[in-house]
């Protein structure tokens, strides 16, 4: 479970994720990486108040769907040359974040193959959203 849980802001929220997604995405900006693709692997989390995705009828239209999630992911990865995995996360987590049942989100990448050193490199960004002010 989630340490962010703990927050007070999210107690009253269901954790949905997406663990491992992988794609080729056109990331970095050492020569090297910007030859072609590379794998970038993505860890989403996304903080669902309870009334807002608790399922009354048992249909998908009542919850945030994964699709949904991955589609995002597609969308900001696919736009072409990336430079930063800052860049990447912030644009995933602020697309998210902008859906109405969203309360807060977690966006975590890793590139695995840039250095031979060591497992993967990466980054990852945590966002609330700001209640309105009145």
């Amino acid at each position: 479970m989630s340490m962010l849980l703990a927050l007070p802001e999210l107690r009253d929220c269901r954790r949905l994720f997406l663990r491992d997604h992988v794609l080729p995405v056109r990331i970095g900006v050492h020569d090297f990486e910007q030859q072609a693709a590379q794998r970038v692997v993505f860890n989403v989390e996304l903080f669902v108040p309870l009334a807002a995705s608790t399922p009354r009828s048992d249909r998908l239209a009542e919850v945030v769907d994964y699709d949904f999630v991955r589609d995002v992911i597609a969308g900001c990865a696919g736009g072409g040359q990336v430079g930063l995995q800052e860049t990447l996360c912030d644009a995933i987590a602020a697309r998210l974040l902008a859906h109405p049942q969203v309360r807060a989100v977690r966006v975590a990448t890793e590139k695995p193959d840039v250095y031979p050193d060591c497992a993967a490199v990466g980054v990852e960004v945590f966002h609330i959203k700001q209640e309105p002010v009145a």
